[in-house]
């Protein structure tokens, strides 16, 4: 069985959609469908001030240095609209890099941000089956 190398994006402030994502990694793992490993980091170093020039410079780096080793991205489009401009470079970053990228609408959403769904190759639902389902199948 292949490793899939996975980079979810991710608010530090909003981690509860990242953290059933992973889970739910963590369960097709333990079930033996796939095995993963993360390339995303969720918690948010102290160091790093996004707001600052050098600090969003340090993110951007750091963001490239995530996506560049991972296979699949998986964009969780409900986070969009507040964290826009971070996700359109990570999103931008996965189609330089060439990445297979995943985008899953929120549960109970209908639309979803044209940048994501334009870019995503594959759209999914808030499931774990579709999410698992879209990694094994690309």
């Amino acid at each position: 069985m292949s490793t899939y190398n996975i980079f979810i994006s991710h608010a530090w402030k909003y981690s509860e959609h990242y953290n059933k994502i992973v889970q739910w990694l963590n369960e097709a793992q333990d079930e033996g469908k796939l095995t993963w490993k993360n390339y995303s980091v969720p918690s948010h170093d102290p160091l790093i001030d996004p707001n600052t020039t050098v600090g969003k410079n340090k993110l951007k780096s750091e963001l490239k240095g995530q996506i560049s080793p991972a296979s699949k991205v998986i964009i969780l489009a409900g986070m969009y609209a507040t964290y826009s401009d971070w996700i359109d470079f990570e999103i931008d970053t996965a189609v330089d890099y060439n990445k297979y990228i995943i985008g899953v609408k929120p549960w109970g959403q209908e639309r979803v941000p044209t940048k994501v769904s334009s870019n995503a190759n594959i759209m999914v639902g808030w499931n774990k089956d579709s999410v698992i389902n879209a990694i094994l199948n690309s």
